[in-house]
């Protein structure tokens, strides 16, 4: 069997312009594609910072993992303890959802609580209520967030009040947002909502992209005097595409509104996701030996798309390998070589090339016929 290596380099994007180039006063700034994982922008994004109550994406997601796997139900009730009220409640002044002690709350309120409202309280209650205690409850953020993939954050709280080994970074909170969006479809849109009442006082979602950004579905504001304005949020794009942005070290709840609306329309102006190689697209045909078709179509296993500048020409190189020729019978969908695809910032992908469809072993008489026609071209 004789192994080919062929080479095809394709010329992506026709338009020939520039993308203006873009800054943020943020101290700490993420950009990145959900679907694709491309990153559009960073700066400082891998440096450990204060997250505030962006922290509590860690202290929503573990109450999301906690139900989807049963162990409560949105009608479970936790208890207001003392310690919750005095570290979390009204007189605090910090945000809250006006507990009250020895009350009982439904998860489901306590989400909005948390989500929408912010609150301080809300989340000491979940602590508590899954964990025991704060301290715990904290320990368990820092698992799993390592388990996630979130390699420099370390929490101590619930809540995201300040504390100096309390941190993480741009970076991480923009993955543990794609955690949630993908994790948990049933209980992201909660994100969204604009506003939750509870106790007859009514709180508004202080996201500044909702309502404000079309598609803006999510996620978390965090502000401490400390850690400055930040927000972690996310776009859906009219194409089906999912933005989601980091910034954090804003000097004012204006100056956050700002440069989240300023980031969010960039990305969304200036990329567009391409598909590369699609299931469906025919690679190359690879001869067949003894089969009832001399060649097989070998297409993609799987979708390669690409998150690319809409404005610059980019170049994609595509190294396609496999034997040749394979003996019959080949069966739809088995593996046929690869394609190395090599993306501008130099990352190598790999995708499996697989039949597209079944070749069959010729009969004897036919597989005669074909080696005799064979030996008298020889």
């Amino acid at each position: 069997m004789k192994k080919l290596l062929l080479a095809t380099t394709l010329l992506l994007g026709v338009i020939e312009a520039n993308a203006d180039t873009f800054g943020t006063v943020a101290t700490h700034a993420y950009l990145m594609d959900a679907g694709t994982g491309t990153v559009l922008f960073q700066k400082a994004a891998e440096e450990k910072m204060y997250p505030a109550s962006m922290s509590k994406l860690m202290t929503a997601y573990l109450l999301f993992e906690a139900l989807k796997k049963g162990q409560y139900t949105l009608d479970t009730e936790f208890i207001v303890s003392d310690n919750a009220w005095r570290k979390g409640g009204a007189k605090t002044g910090g945000s809250t959802m006006f507990l009250t002690p020895k009350q009982s709350v439904k998860i489901r309120d306590l989400l909005r609580g948390i989500i929408v409202q912010s609150g301080n309280d809300a989340c000491i209650v979940v602590a508590e209520g899954m964990a025991g205690s704060e301290e715990t409850f904290a320990q368990m953020m820092s698992v799993k967030a390592k388990q996630l993939g979130l390699q420099n954050s370390s929490f101590r709280n619930a809540t995201g009040l300040p504390n100096p080994d309390h941190v993480m970074t741009a970076k991480d909170l923009a993955l543990l947002a794609q955690h949630i969006i993908n994790d948990f479809p049933e209980y992201y849109p909660i994100y969204s909502e604009k506003e939750f009442t509870y106790n007859n006082i009514k709180q508004e979602n202080r996201n500044p992209l909702l309502g404000q950004i079309p598609g803006a579905d999510g996620l978390k504001t965090g502000h401490t005097s400390e850690a400055g304005y930040g927000l972690t949020g996310s776009v859906k794009t009219n194409d089906g595409h999912r933005l989601i942005m980091v910034i954090s070290g804003l000097k004012s709840n204006a100056e956050r509104s700002k440069e989240a609306k300023k980031m969010i329309t960039w990305g969304m102006t200036n990329f567009e996701n391409v598909p590369l190689l699609t299931p469906d697209q025919s690679i190359t045909k690879i001869p067949v030996w003894l089969g009832d078709k001399v060649t097989v179509d070998a297409v993609p296993e799987k979708e390669l798309i690409y998150t690319m500048n809409k404005w610059e020409d980019i170049p994609i190189k595509s190294v396609v390998r496999f034997k040749s020729p394979i003996s019959a019978p080949v069966r739809k969908g088995q593996l046929l070589g690869e394609i190395v695809t090599t993306l501008p910032d130099n990352t190598i992908i790999k995708t499996n090339l697989v039949a597209k469809e079944d070749v069959s072993k010729l009969g004897y008489f036919s597989k005669i016929k074909t080696l005799l026609l064979g030996a008298e071209t020889e």
